[in-house]
C-alpha cells in the first residue's frame, strides 16, 4: 500500500509561482511511475487532467509545457511540481498519483491505484 500526501497549495496572483510536494510512504520511485493531475472547480465527476508524469527511467512528460516542472527527491521519497507563470485556468485541486510498473515496464494510467488527498491551488487576477 502506498500513501501519498500532497502539500504546498495556496492562493497566488496571476504570474506567481508555487511548488507542490507529494510525500510517499515508501521508496516509490524505483517501482512506480508518478504523476500530477488536477481537477478544475465546479466540474465534479469530470476526469482529472493529467499535468505531468515521471515514467520509468526518469522520462518526463508534460501536458502543461514550459511553465511546470516535475521532479523527485528520492532520498526524501518526495515528488515535486514547480509551477510558474500561473494563470487563472490553473486553478483547481492538484493530486499526485502512483502507478506500479507492469512486467512489460510500462505504466498503465487508465486505472490508477494510488492517489493523494489533493491540495488546492487558486490563481486570481
Amino acid at each position: 500500500q502506498v500513501q501519498l500526501v500532497e502539500s504546498g497549495g495556496g492562493s497566488v496572483q496571476v504570474g506567481g509561482s508555487l511548488r507542490l510536494s507529494c510525500a510517499a510512504s515508501a521508496y516509490t520511485y524505483s517501482n512506480y511511475c508518478m504523476g500530477w493531475f488536477r481537477e478544475a472547480p465546479g466540474k465534479p465527476g469530470k476526469e482529472r487532467e493529467r499535468v505531468a508524469r515521471i515514467l520509468r527511467h526518469g522520462f518526463k512528460t508534460y501536458s502543461v509545457k514550459d511553465r511546470f516542472t516535475i521532479s523527485t527527491d528520492n532520498a526524501k521519497n518526495t515528488l515535486y511540481l514547480q509551477m510558474s507563470s500561473l494563470k487563472p485556468e490553473d486553478t483547481g485541486t492538484y493530486y499526485c498519483a502512483a502507478v506500479p510498473f507492469a512486467p512489460s515496464g510500462y505504466c498503465y494510467w487508465d486505472s490508477i491505484p494510488y492517489w493523494g488527498q489533493g491540495t488546492q491551488v487558486t490563481v486570481s487576477s
